[in-house]
């Protein structure tokens, strides 16, 4: 089965950044659409941002101008790079991998990474 892997998260200070990677076992031409989720303690899991095989890129609002999301065929990752943080990012980030033509978004039917803990203290 398909594996996603992330690393990357840690603790920093406000204003500061970090960079995310998520890695598949497979080619990421495999999947209509790779993203990246986020929850926060007591909150629902947010959709970050999204990136389809056709290169069509979509952020949450929240998000818009601080995050962005790329990929390296190369490597089968794709990386979320989180610059001007916020204590409102602080959550678990999760990757998802959705193989079904129609997608749009990762439904529940994706795969997912078991979560990268990003802290932004203030």
């Amino acid at each position: 089965q398909v594996q996603l892997v992330e690393s990357g998260g840690g603790l920093v200070q406000a204003g500061g950044s970090l960079r995310l990677s998520c890695a598949a076992s497979g080619s990421l031409f495999s999947f209509n659409v790779m993203g990246w989720y986020r929850q926060a303690p007591g909150k629902q899991r947010e959709l970050v941002a999204t990136v389809t095989r056709g290169s069509v890129i979509k952020y949450a609002d929240s998000v818009k101008d601080r995050f962005t999301i790329s990929r390296d065929y190369a490597k089968n990752t794709v990386y979320l790079q989180l610059n001007s943080l916020k204590p409102e990012d602080t959550a678990v980030y999760y990757c998802a991998a959705d193989l079904r033509p129609t997608a749009v978004v990762p439904g529940r039917e994706s795969y997912w990474g078991q979560g990268t803990q990003v802290t932004v203290s203030s």
